[in-house]
């Protein structure tokens, strides 16, 4: 029986599967937000606050346990160096998936998922910039040659 084992398949092989959801977990410790489907985004959020809850922990322990979920030595180093101390007196939810819209190709749903708390960067802080108008120079004068002769 199958009791209480409930996990999104994804369409993919155990191991297919695995590494997806190895590869999303990297890239969104890295980046802490990335957009990718709805479904992937919610069974990710699920497999990224363990490993956040393993780096809040910091033991040597929790670290292996973590490398073994990420194998990616990187990532690692950030949950227990970053993302840890951040969310050390939140009990739970480090992460919150957006609907975004709808893929152009295939009209699947996209999210995005984010950590709570992340620091906002410049980039994304500063409102778009109205561009600014272009100022027209004056034409460079080439030296003209002589009407009569030819080169």
């Amino acid at each position: 029986m199958r009791h209480r084992k409930h996990h999104t398949r994804l369409n993919r092989p155990t191991g297919h599967r695995t590494a997806t959801l190895r590869n999303l977990a990297a890239a969104l410790i890295e980046h802490e937000r990335i957009e990718t489907t709805a479904t992937k985004a919610k069974t990710l959020r699920s497999f990224v606050e363990t490993v956040v809850t393993l780096g809040k922990k910091g033991t040597l322990h929790h670290r292996r346990q973590a490398f073994q979920k990420l194998q990616n030595k990187t990532a690692v180093h950030k949950v227990f160096e970053e993302l840890g101390p951040r969310y050390a007196e939140r009990p739970g939810g480090y992460t919150r998936v957006l609907r975004s819209r709808q893929r152009p190709g295939d009209a699947a749903e996209m999210a995005i998922i984010e950590f709570l708390d992340r620091p906002v960067e410049e980039e994304e802080e500063a409102a778009p910039a109205q561009p600014e108008p272009r100022q027209e120079t004056p034409p460079a004068q080439a030296e003209s040659a002589p009407s009569g002769s030819n080169p």
